[in-house]
């Protein structure tokens, strides 16, 4: 994610707010995450990493979509993935603004809302993400406390924080 501690700039736009399990959604919605993914950790942070996964179709995904346009533009994404044998963990990851949105305090209202659709879903699971070492501030904000030290993963530092 690019810079969600800088203060808001201007007024937060209007957003059409979508949380779905990957199977509820359309076509052009996973068309949407995936551009903007590829936009924003491959092009833009130039990480060159196998985004698709397989962890998608498992996981619940957020869009926000600025409502401004004729066509509704993919604002901010993540995805949410579920405890499974491996990991008892609900995961945030893949947490993104896009370039027409920052500034504007939608990193905030992204984590936001995302910790309220898991409270009310998942009551009382811990969270972890696996954040970029100079967001440490924002998401401890949140209440997300480091668990790991301080690593590299695609040339970026990254720490893994978890939240009870």
């Amino acid at each position: 994610m690019s810079d969600p501690q800088s203060p808001a700039t201007t007024p937060m736009p209007t957003f059409d707010w979508r949380w779905k399990a990957f199977d509820d959604l359309t076509h052009i919605e996973v068309y949407d995450m995936l551009e903007a993914r590829s936009t924003v950790f491959v092009i833009e942070q130039t990480c060159l990493y196998g985004d698709i996964d397989g962890l998608d179709r498992d996981a619940w995904h957020l869009l926000a979509y600025g409502s401004d346009a004729p066509r509704a533009k993919l604002a901010g994404y993540l995805r949410v993935l579920l405890p499974d044998a491996g990991d008892p963990d609900i995961r945030i990851g893949r947490v993104l603004t896009t370039a027409g949105f920052r500034g504007v305090g939608l990193g905030k209202a992204i984590l936001e809302r995302t910790l309220s659709h898991i409270d009310a879903q998942w009551p009382g699971t811990p969270i972890r993400l696996h954040a970029q070492a100079h967001l440490q501030a924002f998401y401890g904000a949140f209440g997300f406390e480091p668990v790991s030290d301080v690593h590299e993963e695609d040339g970026i530092p990254h720490v893994w924080m978890r939240s009870a």
